[in-house]
């Protein structure tokens, strides 16, 4: 009987791991990437701004 008690924890630990899986693998409804997405072509623009007001050492000469 001690046996049967000895193998249930590791039953009982198997299905708890299983039902925190699913349950952290759960499809959850997100707002996307738009507004993300929105900010690295705000920050793209300005970078590509900023190189084209400089000057490059080889126009110096």
């Amino acid at each position: 009987m001690a046996a049967l008690a000895w193998l249930l924890i590791p039953l009982l630990a198997a299905i708890g791991a299983g039902l925190w899986g699913s349950w952290a693998g759960r499809n959850r409804k997100t707002a996307g990437d738009g507004s993300e997405l929105a900010g690295y072509t705000r920050f793209r623009e300005a970078m590509e701004r900023s190189e084209a007001g400089e000057k490059s050492p080889s126009d110096a000469l």
